[in-house]
């Protein structure tokens, strides 16, 4: 197999997702059963995690932080003997953890993903160790480009790129939600709520993306002198939208900071 993924949940599925457009050559595993279904709908392979490590070139390890050292320890010598690249999605679990438990013998990467990669629209920060050749980072890549944007980060930063980019999705449905609730508070049908406030979203997004310009300078530009929009911005200000905000992210980021300890 050219993929193998231990711990096949939500994200571990996303992945298989979209690597799955690109080859059928993955197996996933899981302790549930569950990623049977997933395997059966995808056309990939179930199986153990001894089979991934035995068979796999490149395992995805995507269960709970607090569970990969155990998960590695079980599969250390398979690992050692093949040396297959290893890929870890586990929050607050760094580099040197992860080549502590190889014995610093295996190609390592780091990734902070988001859900969004299951329709190809992630956002993957990663980082590396020395063992990892250029021909197989962009080989990898490659397969990983049917997630989305992948961008090459310092691991000193991955925490805090993770609660904006991997939390965010939450964050940003609350909001969608609650857009919608007072959309339909004032009489719009819910469907119509939610599929406007979700194309806004992603209008919104894209024009930051594709014009580069502050998000400030795109808010202002909405913002006609005496109208409804700058009211209705007055009316966040005025219950700490902002601060908000910002605290829910600096609380992220020290969480993801404890998760691999």
């Amino acid at each position: 197999m050219k993929y193998g993924i231990i711990g096949c949940g939500n994200m571990g599925g996303s992945i298989a997702r979209a690597l799955s457009q690109k080859t059928k050559d993955i197996l996933v595993t899981d302790r549930s059963g569950k990623a049977k279904d997933l395997a059966r709908e995808l056309g990939i392979s179930y199986g153990s995690n001894e089979d991934a490590a035995a068979s796999c070139d490149r395992i995805f390890i995507c269960v709970k932080p607090k569970m990969v050292a155990d998960v590695l320890k079980a599969l250390h010598d398979t690992l050692l003997e093949r040396k297959p690249l290893l890929i870890s999605i586990c929050a607050g679990v760094v580099l040197e953890a992860l080549e502590d438990a190889t014995d610093h013998a295996l190609p390592v990467i780091r990734i902070n993903p988001n859900t969004p990669i299951a329709v190809g629209k992630g956002l993957t920060q990663y980082c590396k160790n020395d063992l990892v050749d250029e021909e197989t980072l962009a080989d990898w890549l490659s397969d990983m480009a049917a997630c989305g944007a992948m961008d090459a980060l310092d691991e000193g930063l991955i925490d805090a790129a993770s609660a904006v980019s991997g939390c965010g999705p939450a964050y940003a449905y609350m909001f969608m939600e609650a857009l919608a609730d007072g959309a339909v508070a004032c009489g719009l049908p819910r469907k119509k709520a939610y599929d406007y406030a979700a194309a806004m979203l992603a209008g919104a997004a894209e024009m930051v993306l594709k014009t580069g310009l502050h998000p400030g300078a795109l808010k202002d530009a909405v913002c006609s002198p005496g109208g409804s929009t700058i009211q209705g911005v007055r009316k966040l200000e005025e219950n700490g939208f902002r601060g908000a905000v910002m605290d829910c992210i600096i609380a992220a980021c020290e969480k993801n900071k404890t998760l691999g300890k």
